[in-house]
């Protein structure tokens, strides 16, 4: 079983299970996270996620003798629409997500710890994109690095392939929290249950605008914002004459 899936109240908890490839993500892994992400998000008695890992690494990236396999040519092409529709379903979701970074998140990993909404990062982790020393480009992760962090220190990031520990992840603000190994899980699934205590309607309708006006200049997003506020209105005055006796 290369992912666990267990339900504590209104958390669904999500850990990738191949620790003995520190979690690295094969297609399988990357398909049934997608699934299950998914899956929680259509489920009504999901409130909240938190994704971990088993063992003691979060996720080690693409798991490379996998793609040794993988030749140019459709195989090569599904795996890379796959990878891109995994780190995508984050921003798509109702639901927030919370990482629980228990151990290395290196590539694609740091990718994953990064796309969930938000993130607990255990004291002796680390978090890096060490693609370009392989040769090849930290591709498809990129786009949420340069979106979370200054463009200074997401180049830095990509380009020289250096991983950094869980206190320079937190300054740069691609990390919530701090906290020793043996909390890290339970420090997530707080958050998570917290998360999970706001209506689900003001939930999805927060994390639809919040990216929507992300990458918007000021008007554009003032705009959004201003649609949103007139459809919440309505609505809580629909709530409201529903509860009236």
């Amino acid at each position: 079983m290369t992912l666990i899936t267990e339900n504590r109240g209104a958390v669904r908890i999500l850990t990738m299970n191949r620790p003995e490839k520190r979690n690295a993500l094969n297609s399988k892994l990357t398909q049934g996270l997608l699934d299950a992400l998914r899956a929680a998000d259509g489920d009504d008695s999901v409130g909240a996620i938190v994704l971990t890992g088993a063992g003691q690494g979060f996720c080690a990236g693409a798991d490379l003798t996998e793609f040794k396999d993988l030749q140019a040519g459709v195989a090569a092409e599904n795996r890379a629409e796959l990878t891109m529709q995994l780190h995508l379903v984050f921003s798509q979701m109702r639901i927030p997500v919370v990482s629980a970074i228990n151990g290395h998140a290196m590539g694609g990993g740091a990718g994953l710890a990064i796309a969930a909404d938000l993130a607990v990062m255990a004291e002796g982790a680390k978090i890096g994109y060490p693609e370009a020393k392989h040769g090849i480009v930290a591709a498809i992760v990129m786009a949420n690095l340069v979106r979370q962090v200054g463009r200074k220190a997401a180049f830095e990031l990509v380009a020289l392939g250096e991983p950094i520990d869980a206190q320079r992840a937190f300054q740069l603000g691609m990390v919530n929290r701090v906290v020793p190994l043996a909390n890290v899980v339970a420090e997530a699934v707080a958050l998570a249950e917290k998360l999970a205590g706001v209506k689900r309607v003001a939930m999805a309708e927060t994390k639809r605008l919040f990216h929507e006006v992300a990458d918007l200049a000021l008007a554009p997003a003032l705009e959004r914002g201003r649609d949103t506020n007139k459809r919440m209105r309505n609505f809580a005055q629909l709530g409201a004459k529903k509860d009236a006796p």
